[in-house]
């Protein structure tokens, strides 16, 4: 172990970018772009355009920030300092539960992809295995665990630049389709662009913002980037305009080849756009890239929660060996911790429904119940960034990384989150998570001061 438990700076700008996008860019697009389209039809393009931009608000709020001050758990510590000591500790939970949410249902999907190959196999196997490899690599360095989540980005970003191509081969060529083009009549006819109203389009958001959870992990790796100020620069400019390419790129291609009311019977879009084109092992293929954003998506999750784990233990809201930090510079302890939740969480989802009837649906709520915890960093960093520029007018003055439209923009950008909140409330899809996602943030701030952490000294407050 590490004499002064002291986090390492080992990621370069190339793993910022593809960890941010890796956060980002997960099986929802893959195996959920479906559920957001029968909602809204072609339209959907547009809530993927809109959400994406007031995300890249977010970031840029927070890209100001951590510019500044380069922190491991940057933004639970701005919660903490700008707004109010449990403001950052429910940042810091908050990220803490939608993470091992996040991983539970990542390392379940592993076991269902790996039955394409192995019908025989039982999932639970697999899934162990996934979290002791992912647990190998954040524990051998925060280079390793880098160099991981790079490859797995890399893995889904190169399938969805092949299907944009692939897509717009068939759209404007004909390619797969006999030398006929497909065109562009399928984004208006089937009942129009917007072919269930607004009410349709607003439900879509909620749905469409859980797709960009993730992307503010730029600010957890703060603390362990080489030349910080360099390297958030380029990654929060560079991520955001990414992701709105390939998730509009994707979308457009799928709700333009298919008639938007027939992609339910047809199985993935992915995997079908591919096979159109004459790629017959499109389905494995897809099945490999999705098992490799399962992994992604877990592989994140363990180093984002445990860094907040370290980071809370570092103000004494944990115990304190969560701290240790080996000679590599990774918190030991709290990796280890994060990567058993996710496991037993795992676990139990196999266990429990063989002895209690409708356990499953329970895990549904529980892993749906994530979206709320995975908005209350959005909100905490735009609050924050209000606070930063009121308390440091000297270092908003000349700073090269400023938010455009500063506090007009950030108003506007929690106006909107507030009003995808209140669509949840009133969609019976969503109406479910949104509650327990509140029912947990009241248990954690009810907790917080029955501690006694409210009379902690502010050295002692995250």
């Amino acid at each position: 172990m590490s004499e002064n438990n002291e986090l390492k700076r080992g990621l370069s700008a190339r793993q910022m970018r593809m960890i941010a996008l890796g956060g980002t860019i997960g099986v929802g697009l893959f195996m959920g772009a479906t559920s957001t389209i029968k909602w809204t039809g072609p339209s959907v393009i547009f809530a993927y355009l809109i959400a994406g931009l007031f995300i890249f608000l977010v970031m840029r709020a927070m890209g100001e920030m951590v510019y500044v001050h380069p922190t491991t758990g940057s933004f639970a510590s701005f919660a903490s300092d700008y707004i109010h000591p449990v403001a950052g500790y429910l940042t810091a939970w908050s990220n803490i539960f939608q993470w091992i949410v996040v991983g539970m249902s990542e390392v379940i999907a592993v076991g269902e992809y790996m039955n394409y190959w192995f019908p025989d196999l039982p999932q639970w196997i697999p899934g162990v295995i996934v979290v002791l490899l992912l647990l190998a690599a954040n524990l051998t360095s925060v280079k390793a665990f880098g160099e991981f989540e790079f490859w797995f980005a890399m893995i889904k970003v190169v399938t969805i630049i092949l299907m944009i191509i692939a897509g717009f081969g068939l759209i404007f060529f004909g390619l797969g389709n006999g030398g006929e083009a497909i065109g562009l009549s399928n984004l208006w006819e089937h009942g129009g662009f917007l072919p269930n109203g607004w009410i349709g389009f607003f439900f879509a958001l909620s749905i469409v913002i859980g797709s960009y959870q993730g992307v503010e992990l730029i600010g957890i790796t703060a603390g362990e980037t080489k030349d910080p100020h360099k390297n958030i620069k380029s990654a929060v400019n560079g991520v955001i305009w990414r992701i709105l390419i390939f998730y509009i790129g994707a979308i457009f291609v799928i709700v333009t080849v298919y008639p938007w009311d027939e992609l339910g019977s047809i199985g993935s879009p992915f995997v079908a756009t591919f096979a159109k084109v004459g790629i017959t092992f499109a389905a494995g293929f897809i099945n490999f890239v999705v098992l490799t954003a399962a992994m992604s998506g877990c592989n994140s999750g363990i180093f984002s929660a445990s860094r907040m784990t370290y980071t809370l233990a570092n103000y004494g809201q944990l115990p304190k060996f969560f701290t240790r930090v080996m000679k590599n510079g990774v918190p030991f302890y709290a990796v280890l911790a994060i990567g058993t939740g996710i496991l037993i969480g795992a676990l139990l989802n196999v266990i429990l429904p063989l002895f209690i009837e409708g356990a499953e649906s329970v895990f549904v709520y529980v892993y749906s119940a994530s979206i709320l915890p995975g908005m209350v960093p959005w909100f905490m960093i735009l609050i924050s960034h209000l606070k930063f520029r009121k308390n440091h007018p000297e270092e908003v003055e000349g700073h090269p990384f400023k938010m455009p439209g500063g506090a007009f923009t950030n108003y506007l950008t929690m106006a909107f989150f507030i009003m995808v909140l209140i669509g949840m409330l009133f969609n019976k899809e969503t109406v479910v998570s949104v509650v327990i996602g509140f029912i947990f943030l009241g248990f954690m701030t009810a907790f917080y001061f029955l501690k006694g952490y409210h009379k902690l000294d502010d050295k002692n407050q995250i």
